[in-house]
């Protein structure tokens, strides 16, 4: 990975200082210390030389188009998240001080935007172990035959909304209805000295913007599908590895740690071309911040410490939130599945306001294709 200074970042881009400081704190540029003068910043030169690109002249639609689509400028106009100067925000409230006291429920009732917030208990047998495929299974039984979103108003989706959220809750986080859903799963995994460390990261993973699962809910429910369905998409695609799934290749870093030592596997995986999904996180220059928070919540294992040394010095980017969702999981003990059934509750939330959004915009979400196969035979002489 090549840096370029300021002078050679700006020389690339042909802008003055003010604009290359705005595409970083816009996540559009990655930065970092100048390890020979903290006081400077050094630049991606990848991506300084893909937004010069960008900007070389004017550009065909097509060509902004399919920009966009690859961490580009935003393509949906939102209201309900964002990420600012290394701020993750929530309708404009910073999640990191929502964290200190806030419950998931809240955090949903401030991403819906609702005056009224009540999620009863469904009727469904509590599974034997939370899982995943339990969530998958239950959303698909009702995708089917839950009503379409259009043609509804905003009261009614907000109620089913509710009852999409507890079903969801009823197969990751059993329990009584009575307690929140940080509670409810502290509980089934037995680890109650987790509960207000599960609090604060259900609160910071609600919701991250225009993610690749928010994308998918979003192209569902523009079609008129059910919010159960819509809900179906995002959790189907967070399941990717490049997703919700990045924990596994966190935890095959800090076994091969444990073994071999930290500086050891992380250098095997870059001498294989492999960056190590525990690092760097393309909106946030300046480090995750879902990651400090959370990382500040309980004691981080040795190992994960280790990795996070090497890691951050070797690699040049700070750990990210699904190193953070690995390190928590190993400090409590929870089970293997726990980062992505903890990211599947908490973001069942923020789908479920996109849903709703979208919705409301009244829009169809249909990109074109710019069609690069062959050409059609040309007519016989």
């Amino acid at each position: 990975m090549t840096w370029l200074t300021a002078e050679e970042a700006l020389a690339e881009l042909g802008t003055k200082p003010q604009t290359l400081y705005a595409n970083v704190s816009r996540g559009r540029i990655r930065a970092k210390a100048d390890p020979a003068d903290p006081r400077r910043s050094l630049y991606q030169e990848s991506d300084v030389k893909r937004l010069a690109e960008r900007h070389a002249g004017r550009r065909k639609s097509e060509t902004v188009a399919a920009e966009a689509i690859r961490w580009g400028d935003p393509v949906l106009a939102s209201s309900i998240s964002t990420i600012v100067a290394g701020r993750l925000l929530y309708r404009g409230q910073d999640a990191a001080a929502l964290s200190a006291h806030a419950t998931l429920e809240e955090t949903a009732r401030l991403l819906w935007d609702a005056q009224n917030f009540s999620c009863p208990p469904n009727a469904s047998p509590e599974p034997a172990s939370p899982s995943i495929q339990a969530a998958l299974l239950a959303l698909a039984g009702r995708a089917g035959t839950d009503l379409p979103s259009l043609g509804r108003a905003r009261s009614a989706l907000q109620a089913e909304a509710c009852n999409v959220l507890s079903a969801v809750a009823d197969v990751l986080a059993p329990g009584s209805a009575d307690h929140p859903l940080h509670h409810r799963l502290a509980m089934c995994w037995g680890r109650p000295d987790a509960a207000d460390c599960l609090r604060i990261a259900l609160v910071m993973l609600a919701d991250h913007e225009l993610n690749a699962s928010a994308f998918a809910v979003r192209v569902t429910v523009s079609t008129g599908a059910s919010l159960s369905a819509a809900v179906l998409s995002g959790l189907a695609t967070l399941t990717g590895p490049l997703h919700g799934s990045a924990w596994r290749s966190v935890d095959a870093l800090a076994e091969a740690a444990a073994t071999i030592g930290a500086e050891q596997a992380i250098r095997r995986l870059l001498l294989r071309g492999s960056r190590p999904a525990a690092f760097g996180h393309q909106l946030y220059p300046d480090g995750d911040v879902r990651a400090k928070v959370l990382l500040s919540t309980f004691d981080v294992p040795a190992v994960f410490l280790d990795v996070q040394r090497a890691g951050e010095e070797m690699v040049g980017e700070k750990v990210n939130v699904d190193f953070a969702l690995a390190a928590m999981t190993a400090a409590f003990g929870l089970p293997e599945e726990a980062p992505i059934i903890i990211f599947a509750l908490a973001r069942t939330a923020g789908w479920l306001a996109h849903a709703m959004e979208q919705i409301e915009s009244g829009h169809l979400i249909r990109p074109r294709a710019r069609y690069v196969g062959p050409s059609p035979a040309g007519p016989e002489r």
